[in-house]
C-alpha cells in the first residue's frame, strides 16, 4: 500500500458544483443579508453597552458573553426574500448590494429592520429592471416600425404634391374676383398625377 493514497492532494480536483446564475445571485444576496444582520446586531449590542455604561457608570462588558447570533429571520420571510432575489438579474447583483449597504449606512437600523431595508433594495432593483425591459421593448417596437415606414418611403409615389402651381385656387383670389369659393378644403395642397406633367 502506497502512502500517496493517504494524501488528498494527489487526487484529481473535484469539480465545483455547477450552479445556475440565479442560484448564485440568491446565495450572494442572502449571504449579504445575513452579514448585515450580524453587523447590525453587533452595533446594537455596542450601543446597549454604551448606554449601560453611561447609566451605571461601571463597565461590566468584560463579564458579558454574547451568543454568536441571537436574531434570525423567520422562515416565511426568508422564503419571500429568496423569491424576490430570483427576480434579480445577475448583472444587477452588485448594484443591489451597493444600494443595500447605502440604506444600512443611511438609516443605521435595528436588527429587526435590516430585512425590511433589504426588501426595499430588492424592490427598487426589480422596478428598475422592469423599466429597462419596457424601454427595450419600446425600442424594439420603434425599430420595427421605422423599418416598415422606411421601406414605404423607398417607393416613389405616383401622385405629386404641387403647392405652387398657378391654377390653384386660394381664398384671396376668390375675394379679389368676387366669386363664390368652390367646396374644397383650402388648407390641402393640390394633388396631381405624374401623367399631367
Amino acid at each position: 500500500m502506497s502512502l500517496a493514497s493517504w494524501f488528498r492532494w494527489n487526487e484529481p480536483p473535484s469539480r465545483i458544483s455547477q450552479k445556475s446564475p440565479t442560484e448564485m445571485v440568491v446565495e450572494t444576496l442572502m449571504m449579504e443579508l445575513s452579514w448585515q444582520t450580524k453587523q447590525a446586531e453587533k452595533q446594537q449590542r455596542e450601543r446597549e453597552n454604551e448606554y449601560r455604561k453611561i447609566k451605571t457608570g461601571v463597565d461590566y462588558g468584560w463579564l458579558v458573553s454574547y451568543p454568536k447570533q441571537s436574531y434570525d429571520i423567520s422562515p416565511g420571510e426568508r422564503l419571500q426574500l429568496e423569491d424576490m432575489c430570483t427576480k434579480i438579474h445577475p448583472s444587477y447583483c452588485g448594484a443591489v448590494i451597493l444600494r443595500f449597504r447605502q440604506l444600512i449606512a443611511e438609516y443605521e437600523p435595528e436588527v429587526q429592520e435590516v430585512s425590511r431595508l433589504f426588501r426595499s433594495a430588492l424592490q427598487e432593483a426589480a422596478e428598475k429592471i422592469k423599466e429597462e425591459e419596457e424601454a427595450k421593448k419600446l425600442a424594439r417596437q420603434w425599430n420595427t416600425k421605422n423599418k416598415t415606414s422606411l421601406s414605404l418611403t423607398t417607393f416613389k409615389s405616383r401622385s405629386r404634391i404641387s403647392p405652387f402651381i398657378s391654377d390653384i385656387k386660394t381664398i384671396s383670389e376668390d375675394v379679389e374676383r368676387g366669386t363664390q369659393p368652390t367646396r374644397r378644403v383650402w388648407s390641402m395642397p393640390e394633388f396631381r398625377n405624374a401623367k399631367d406633367y
